[in-house]
């Protein structure tokens, strides 16, 4: 892999990141690899300056911290398709990141220079809220025109639930799946799910854990009144329509990878497709095993790690 610019990306509340950053940003320049150092979080966001800037896009992007870090990272650079290489420093679980020790291991940039790593493509999701449900297409391209609002991306999941679920946290939504209503939920929501984000909210809410290599959509409803109504997994090329059921003054919010994204209006509608752009995801291992990172993470019959070698 050429090294020309590289962008090295921490979490905003951790000191170790930053100095972490700090220190493999050091060591990049002692290559004569141009480095652009920034901090991201919740109330930080650094890609719109970045990608707004005169700087040429990154051969890479590090990032350091949990998987927040990394979604949000994913949301900007998926569409520019800049490979992401993660760490997990001051982060929690970190389905996403490599441990952070191997960001110290004196082979890290030699393996990205020799190309000693394998590159992961992880689905993406986009949504759109529509200003009404009168739909009309385009003859030249087959796309949705005039009345969309701004686009939404998501590497983990989507999901909607009440604006004001302390007042009122049920609510109802109607699913269209390529033009034919297939459910009404009623409940506390619905999650719609990447594989990658199958680990997230969509499975503690009871929905199936899918391998990354699938390529899938996972709509799972959030505690519904109805037991009829269950996880269902669909094709990556399928179109969905989400939209609110209840009366003309309630509103549904849209949440993206955890994070707020937009609301649903009386009269609106969500359009939910799978994004053009995947995440690039560099991996150091070339054989990973997520049948191991899941033990490890979800503590399944202990860790495989600690098994003797037959037992494995």
């Amino acid at each position: 892999m050429h090294l020309g610019l590289v962008w090295v990306i921490f979490r905003e509340d951790s000191y170790t990141a930053k100095v972490q950053a700090e220190i493999f940003s050091k060591e990049l320049q002692d290559f004569d690899i141009k480095v652009v150092i920034a901090m991201s979080g919740l109330s930080v966001n650094p890609f719109p300056s970045l990608l707004a800037g005169e700087e040429d896009l990154p051969d890479v992007a590090v990032v350091l911290g949990g998987d927040g870090t990394v979604l949000r990272a994913a949301h900007h650079l998926s569409i520019h398709n800049v490979p992401i290489l993660t760490f997990n420093i001051g982060g929690n679980l970190g389905f996403l990141t490599h441990e952070g020790q191997l960001l110290k291991s004196e082979e890290l940039l030699q393996r990205l220079f020799s190309d000693s790593f394998a590159m992961q493509r992880r689905m993406m999701l986009k949504a759109v809220v529509n200003a009404s449900s009168d739909l009309s297409l385009t003859a030249e391209n087959n796309s949705y025109v005039n009345s969309f609002k701004d686009s939404h991306y998501a590497l983990n999941d989507f999901y909607m639930r009440s604006y004001r679920d302390q007042e009122s946290p049920t609510i109802g939504l109607e699913l269209e799946i390529d033009g034919e209503v297939v459910d009404h939920y009623r409940g506390d929501g619905l999650i719609i799910s990447t594989p990658t984000g199958s680990t997230g909210y969509s499975m503690a809410a009871g929905g199936p854990i899918l391998h990354p290599g699938i390529d899938a959509i996972i709509l799972n409803p959030i505690c519904p009144m109805s037991l009829s109504s269950r996880p269902v997994v669909v094709p990556p090329a399928s179109r969905l329509e989400i939209r609110p059921l209840e009366d003309r003054t309630s509103m549904v919010k849209l949440w993206k990878d955890g994070a707020s994204a937009a609301l649903l209006e009386p009269g609106q509608s969500c359009e939910v497709i799978r994004s053009k752009h995947d995440a690039l995801m560099i991996v150091l291992e070339q054989s990973p095993s997520y049948y191991r990172t899941l033990s490890q993470k979800l503590h399944w019959a202990g860790s495989l790690s600690e098994r003797k070698p037959s037992e494995t």
